[in-house]
């Protein structure tokens, strides 16, 4: 069997920690930014982690994650 090829957008968004759970960058952090406070974009900075229904759809986008 050839190798299955991965779904590029989906690999340039998402990660995976050493236990296997999905991780994505949090939203609302690309403009606009002066009308929300100091402590909602520095929250903004962590990534965060998916939740296990979305968790399944990419990891059908990324076979080898």
């Amino acid at each position: 069997m050839p190798k299955m090829k991965s779904k590029r957008a989906a690999a340039k968004r998402f990660s995976f920690t050493a236990s296997g759970l999905v991780k994505r960058n949090k939203a609302y952090k690309r403009h606009i930014l002066t009308k929300k406070s100091r402590k909602r974009k520095r929250n903004l900075r962590h990534s965060g982690i998916l939740g296990p229904m979305d968790a399944t759809h990419v990891n059908q986008m990324l076979p080898y994650g």
